[in-house]
């Protein structure tokens, strides 16, 4: 029975990882710089499962052995049935999450593949309007905040690549003991227009679960 133990960030990671050590084994002649390659990418996949069974780390670190551009694809492929899906939920309970929003417009979820995401992230072009919904602890939550184009490229905080970015700002539900009744903090971060592609990109969720955090008011003890 295969039971799902990589998230799509890992799995992204794992990607890039054996896309570099398959480049050094197709380009490098010098073996110890490959064997050095080869090393760091079994540490870094190592480090991203601190969780994994034994089972697990066999079949992650099964790449030890591959040297041919056809292993590498395989061994991704096999590595495909063991993506988690993000959460499953309805039209409805995404709506939930952002109560104050009158007709709020979803994303089509049974139209997308919801093991390729590890957040859920929308615009609304006519209110200037950005909408996220990400997994914290063991709940879903939403974060709504206004959505200003850049008409540029730039780094995403979430992915930190070079993609086509907008300012996402949103107001922390954080506030100081002695804040007064109308006090308000705006969050801004240059956040990736197409979510799709940032999912497709993110390594690292860390920024993101920091962003959310903050704008939720909920942090780590």
């Amino acid at each position: 029975m295969t039971t799902p133990f990589i998230r799509n960030h890992q799995y992204n990671l794992i990607k890039k990882l054996v896309g570099q050590l398959q480049h050094a084994c197709n380009t490098v002649a010098d073996r110890k710089v490959i064997e050095a390659v080869r090393q760091s990418t079994l540490m870094k996949i190592s480090e991203a499962f601190p969780q994994a069974t034994e089972q697990q780390k066999q079949m992650l670190d099964s790449v030890s052995a591959m040297q041919r551009t056809e292993q590498f694809q395989a061994y991704l492929q096999e590595l495909e049935p063991y993506v988690e899906s993000f959460v499953q939920a309805t039209d409805q309970q995404v709506k939930k999450l952002f109560p104050k929003v009158k007709k709020l417009k979803t994303p089509d979820l049974a139209a997308i593949d919801l093991r390729k995401f590890t957040y859920l992230g929308w615009t609304d072009i006519a209110s200037s309007r950005m909408y996220l919904v990400y997994e914290l602890g063991d709940k879903l939550v939403g974060v709504e905040g206004r959505f200003t184009p850049t008409n540029k490229k730039s780094v995403c905080f979430v992915c930190n690549r070079h993609e086509e970015v907008a300012l996402f700002t949103a107001l922390t539900k954080s506030k100081p003991a002695n804040a007064s009744a109308d006090y308000y903090k705006a969050i801004g971060n240059y956040l990736c227009v197409n979510s799709e592609a940032c999912n497709r990109n993110i390594t690292d969720k860390s920024a993101l679960e920091r962003f959310v955090r903050d704008i939720v008011g909920e942090h780590k003890s």
